[in-house]
């Protein structure tokens, strides 16, 4: 970590780093076991807790131009704390659930405050550190997140058992005690997270609003952008990557959490290697890397079924490497790119529209991939979806002559 960065990292962002880290762990605890839980301890059919997913994932979706709203309107701390409280709140809810009226209602509750912390978040990190550390400060953070959910799930691994329910109970529990500690943390960065209001004075500016967002052409081209190479990346990977595992390559289960197991701890080891190679470099660029990588995963993938089950177990951990460190490089420039472009009174509907890809993509994804199996072709499924990765990397580079050379990211040194 270079010199003046480790200076940048003062009591502030120190304690924000560790809010971060707090409320990853909480997070990590329950990530992968919503299905499970209501199906396997609640006593829901499989097609109740999907569907039910799918409903959180739209409700999230649609809050989050309201919290981008209220985050300007009443500053980023005061949105953020208000969530994880209302957040520690939904999950003992969750843990109580019997009967479908209360799961509907506790999973809408966890939709909508679970999530709503990010795009606050974006806007407190990027008043915590100056413009030429930013890049570097969001790379750190979203390792902090990978280590932080990787350690929740191994904590979790050591408490859940299916044979007794009360342990799910506890543990969610347990996730709202922790979520309330990351709330704590929270609490001493009151002072750098205010709602701006010098331009109240400005009748222009005070009028400003989503209308200016949405007539930002060189952000809907950002979030246009982001939103295929999310669909071509986390999207599908999340939507049919285990399915094509299991039912397409006939690796066991236990093969995939073995997968994911190099892809996090990829990030995790490799962020701060990749943050010193990006630094200076064009954005567009390293974003459109990010797609080839990307891109490389997806051929992998439709490779392995050419060859011996070994073979594809053995490609797919070194795919999953792959697509790490494409996540390394995607996850500083990213918000970096759009928090420099933001004015600073409108940055929570900024980081609130570039986060919109990730819900979007994350509803998308699961139906285009749904179409492919359903259709019989399956086997298309990875090749294709490589293709849309490197159509969002194209359109990362056309991006890149309405930027100038400062908000691209070449200021000190020439790609």
């Amino acid at each position: 970590m270079p010199v003046d960065f480790r200076r940048a990292i003062d009591a502030p962002l120190r304690r924000f780093y560790t809010c971060t880290f707090i409320n990853c762990i909480a997070i990590g605890l329950t990530l992968s076991l919503y299905v499970v839980y209501l199906h396997n301890v609640r006593g829901f059919s499989t097609g109740f807790a999907t569907l039910l997913l799918s409903i959180s994932a739209i409700a999230g979706l649609a809050s989050s131009p309201l919290w981008g709203t209220a985050t300007d309107r009443f500053g980023p701390w005061r949105v953020t704390l208000f969530a994880y409280v209302c957040d520690a709140g939904a999950l003992v809810v969750f843990a109580m659930v019997h009967t479908k009226l209360e799961a509907f209602v506790a999973a809408l509750l966890l939709a909508v405050f679970g999530g709503a912390g990010w795009g606050p978040n974006s806007t407190m990190l990027s008043r915590l550190v100056n413009e030429e550390h930013r890049q570097r400060a969001f790379g750190f953070n979203f390792m902090l997140v990978n280590l932080g959910i990787g350690f929740g799930g191994l904590v979790s691994a050591l408490i859940v058992d299916t044979h007794h329910p009360a342990t799910f109970t506890a543990l969610y529990e347990f996730n709202a005690g922790v979520t309330l500690v990351a709330a704590l943390f929270y609490l001493r960065l009151r002072p750098y997270g205010q709602a701006i209001t010098e331009h109240h004075d400005d009748p222009v500016k005070s009028a400003e609003g989503w209308n200016v967002v949405l007539h930002d052409k060189r952000l809907i081209q950002i979030v246009i952008a982001m939103l295929v190479l999310m669909i071509g990346g986390y999207g599908s990977l999340d939507a049919g990557f285990s399915l094509f595992v299991v039912n397409d390559l006939h690796l066991s289960v236990h093969a995939i959490g073995v997968m994911f197991f190099f892809n996090t701890s990829t990030i995790v080891l490799a962020q701060l290697w990749v943050l010193n190679r990006i630094e200076g470099r064009s954005r567009t660029k390293v974003m459109a890397t990010t797609a080839a990588l990307w891109f490389i995963f997806w051929v992998i993938l439709d490779l392995a079924l050419r060859v011996p089950k070994f073979a594809a177990f053995i490609a797919l951990c070194v795919a999953m490497v792959i697509f790490a460190v494409g996540e390394t490089m995607l996850s500083p420039v990213g918000p970096a790119l759009v928090n420099d472009i933001a004015p600073e009174h409108l940055r929570g509907r900024y980081n609130a529209a570039q986060g919109l890809t990730w819900g979007v993509a994350g509803s998308a994804a699961p139906a285009i991939t749904a179409i492919y199996f359903a259709s019989g072709l399956g086997t298309w499924w990875p090749l294709s979806t490589g293709l849309t990765a490197l159509g969002g990397g194209l359109l990362m580079l056309n991006l890149r002559r309405h930027l100038t050379r400062s908000e691209d990211g070449r200021a000190d040194v020439a790609p």
